[in-house]
């Protein structure tokens, strides 16, 4: 596979554990009710989301940095689809949580 799907593959993941940390932050800190939804809790979800993104750009470039042409194409690629599977898996789970 080459460098840049890799990337890509691994960003998709990322999202799935984004998903993850929110949950676990929406679990420990009360915010999953059957009844109402936070907005606190959906901007501090988001925060997660963005400092596991730049956590994982730091990882991904030590990594792949001498495959690719350059460090933009890393911070670039796979982007939507962390973005999209972080908030698809995140309602998903909230949904499974909350109904629970």
């Amino acid at each position: 596979m080459k460098p840049l799907q890799t990337v890509y593959w691994i960003k998709f993941a990322l999202g799935f554990v984004a998903a993850l940390a929110c949950l676990g932050y929406g679990i420990g800190a009360d915010y999953i009710s059957r009844t109402r939804f936070d907005f606190y809790y959906f901007l501090n979800s988001t925060s997660i989301a963005i400092v596991i993104y730049f956590l994982s750009y730091y990882l991904i470039k030590y990594r792949f940095a001498s495959k690719v042409a350059t460090t933009r194409k890393l911070v670039m690629t796979g982007i939507g689809v962390y973005f999209l599977s972080w908030i698809v898996f995140w309602v998903i789970l909230y949904t499974i949580f909350a109904g629970a």
